[in-house]
């Protein structure tokens, strides 16, 4: 595994995940070294274009790599890029307490870490 994803990487993943077409994808693209889209379009009940847009949306999350090979586009998984996703959601698993406790109104969703400035009042 690498380093820890950022937040915002993480969230681009996970909404790039929302999506059973999506879903379907990397399942195929996981039991395959490496798959054309034509063979994606294939295995889905949508419109190539439409297969399209959603390889578009998981190779900009990173997800996935494409390569054009002549006139065909090819895609696989990276492995690695998703084992980091989801290793990334489980530390935010990881740190749920067993009964969660209630959050007063206005507390701040965050630890303040000793040495770093406090946030700002607004968000106090």
């Amino acid at each position: 595994m690498s380093a820890p994803i950022d937040d915002e990487l993480l969230a681009l993943r996970l909404r790039a995940l929302g999506h059973p077409a999506r879903l379907a994808i990397l399942r195929a693209l996981a039991r395959a070294d490496r798959c054309h889209c034509g063979e994606i379009v294939r295995g889905l009940p949508l419109a190539q274009s439409t297969v399209s847009q959603h390889l578009k949306i998981l190779k900009d999350a990173g997800l996935i790599d494409g390569t054009v090979e002549g006139p065909r586009s090819c895609y696989c998984l990276d492995r690695t890029a998703l084992a980091d996703a989801l290793a990334a959601l489980a530390c935010v698993g990881s740190a749920m307490r067993p009964e969660p406790e209630h959050i007063a109104v206005g507390a701040p969703i965050y630890d303040h870490v000793q040495g770093e400035a406090a946030p700002p009042a607004s968000l106090e």
